[in-house]
């Protein structure tokens, strides 16, 4: 009987489906119906009726693509490059000078010697009137003080950090001198792997996460002798200040966040609990902690710094670089961690020719006017900062930041990349397990960014080029170019170019936080931004102010 019904029934159904394709093909009703307009589409029924079933042959190829486990460490097959057209760079490694002082005098008191800048603290060990070990225990002292006021730390590496602390000791003691941060301990954003600890990311679903490898960022620190004493909070996968274990804050004011996402990198560094940090910066993950902390920021050139061994979010627009206390600590630390390690399909090898010797009155600078011009919360303290320049012999010439391009429409770049670094979290649900889960944050977005389409990917990147040499072009006869840190489209747009930026404080605001104000570089230009800022910081004081409750 059974068997007798079952032709009948697959004849009825494929009446049914028939019938209901027909109803569809009139009424319009594909499901595209409905989505369409999200697209900017405007399709006809027959066309809907040819696209079903094409929908159905991706829908089998994109369950076959979830089917490989695809780690977040494996990059796309499509490199972005940010050299434009007829850009020429330079070729020659010069030597480095770094002017350091000859002599520091060991300040009186370890809350004064906890704020010293690297280039200072460089001169101590060398000259062996502290020890690497006296001050990495310092510093870890400093940072079981402080930790749960800021909420800053997620792995404090107390063993290992005074081991290397007492090798470092020896080797200086026999004469093998490594350079100048040998000794000097440091913190890295917890994105970065380091073998036989937890790599969390700042993230629920990976607070548990070992990783079995060091980031060449590590390595490179390592090789010039400095020492590793903790791993710092980060906003979850690099958004914010909010992490699995609560939020970040700014040592200027613990009822605020110290932005993100390298949260605890400036928070530490700007609270004296370590001299010099390793964040990141995708899209303002530098910029914004050191405006809130009062710290000095580099985001370097886009493939300056491998990559290899960091969370990825978005493999055409991350850079890792340091947060420091002085323009010229951020130069020693972006030395080390530059160039290729034959990992990183990104990264060029091109000259850091910094020399105190320089004559910074011979750069050439210009700055955003069109920016400055506005009225924005922060405008005082960055037409001081102009003034402070032009007292110093700096000839600013105007420039204007403008262009046709949907410069904000291609932050869908960013989304898409993100989406794609996360696809599994997001279809295994386990997003549910991130902290923050209001409409901006990544849960949402990682959502909304799959029905992006790769044909509007592909489009975004292709104006991406046209936005990278224009923004050359307009700029190419400056070494400099000054702006606020927030002003108009110039943060996304310097993102998308891989654009350098130094990010230095230059005042506080009514509220007692510090602002900042940013020295933007041609594309590798690292050495000219610091040597200008630190030329900027000579004749300012605002990178030596201490957060009073961390004194």
């Amino acid at each position: 009987m059974k068997k007798s019904l079952l032709p009948r029934l697959v004849l009825t159904m494929t009446i049914l489906l028939f019938l209901f394709r027909i109803v569809l093909a009139q009424t319009g009703s594909y499901p595209t119906r409905e989505i369409e307009p999200f697209y900017d589409l405007a399709l006809t029924p027959a066309e809907r009726d040819s696209l079903f079933r094409n929908l159905q042959d991706y829908k089998r190829m994109v369950t076959g693509l979830h089917a490989y486990p695809l780690p977040n460490s494996v990059g796309m097959s499509l490199v972005f490059d940010p050299v434009p057209a007829r850009f020429s760079p330079e070729l020659k490694q010069l030597p480095i000078d770094w002017g350091l002082p000859k002599n520091v005098d060991l300040p009186a008191g370890s809350s004064a010697l906890a704020f010293l800048p690297v280039h200072q603290l460089s001169v101590l060990i060398k000259s062996r009137k502290i020890t690497s070990t006296q001050l990495t225990q310092l510093y870890l002292d400093r940072l079981r003080k402080y930790a749960d006021t800021l909420q800053c730390v997620i792995t404090l590496l107390e063993t290992s950090a005074l081991a290397k602390a007492r090798q470092a000791d020896e080797e200086i003691a026999h004469g093998k001198y490594r350079g100048p941060l040998h000794g000097i301990p440091y913190g890295i954003k917890d994105l970065l792997a380091v073998e036989g600890t937890r790599t969390t990311w700042g993230a629920g679903p990976y607070k548990d996460q070992v990783i079995n490898e060091t980031a060449t960022v590590v390595k490179k620190l390592d090789d010039a002798g400095a020492i590793l004493i903790v791993k710092l909070t980060m906003g979850a996968l690099a958004l914010g200040d909010i992490w699995y274990g609560g939020t970040t804050k700014n040592p200027w004011d613990l009822k605020q966040g110290s932005s993100g996402s390298s949260a605890g990198s400036a928070a530490a560094t700007a609270a004296g609990l370590v001299p010099f940090a390793i964040g990141t910066e995708t899209l303002g993950s530098i910029v914004s902690p050191s405006t809130r902390c009062g710290t000095t920021g580099l985001r370097p050139s886009f493939g300056r710094v491998s990559r290899n061994g960091a969370m990825a979010l978005s493999w055409s627009m991350d850079k890792i670089g340091p947060i420091c206390r002085s323009a010229l600590d951020c130069a020693l630390v972006f030395d080390v961690i530059r160039g290729s390690d034959g990992i990183d399909p990104t990264v060029r090898d091109t000259p850091f020719n910094f020399s105190k010797k320089k004559d910074f009155r011979k750069l050439r600078v210009g700055y955003f006017k069109n920016l400055f011009d506005e009225t924005y919360p922060t405008r005082d303290n960055d037409q001081k900062s102009l003034e402070v320049l032009r007292s110093l012999g700096v000839d600013l010439k105007p420039v204007t930041l403008s262009t046709q391009l949907p410069v904000n429409s291609l932050r869908l770049l960013l989304n898409a990349e993100a989406a794609a670094a996360f696809d599994e979290l997001t279809r295994s649900n386990r997003d549910s397990l991130l902290t923050d889960q209001r409409r901006g944050a990544w849960p949402n977005t990682f959502r909304a960014a799959r029905f992006i389409t790769a044909v509007d990917y592909i489009n975004a990147s292709r104006i991406r080029s046209l936005l990278v040499n224009e923004f050359y072009e307009k700029t190419k006869e400056y070494d400099v170019i000054v702006s606020p840190s927030f002003g108009g489209i110039q943060l996304l747009l310097t993102n998308l170019t891989g654009t350098p930026c130094l990010v230095m404080p230059n005042g506080f605001n009514a509220k007692g936080s510090p602002t900042s104000i940013s020295f933007l570089g041609r594309l590798d230009g690292e050495a000219s931004i610091a040597l200008l800022g630190q030329a900027f910081q000579a004749a300012t004081n605002w990178d030596g102010q201490v957060p009073p409750l961390f004194k």
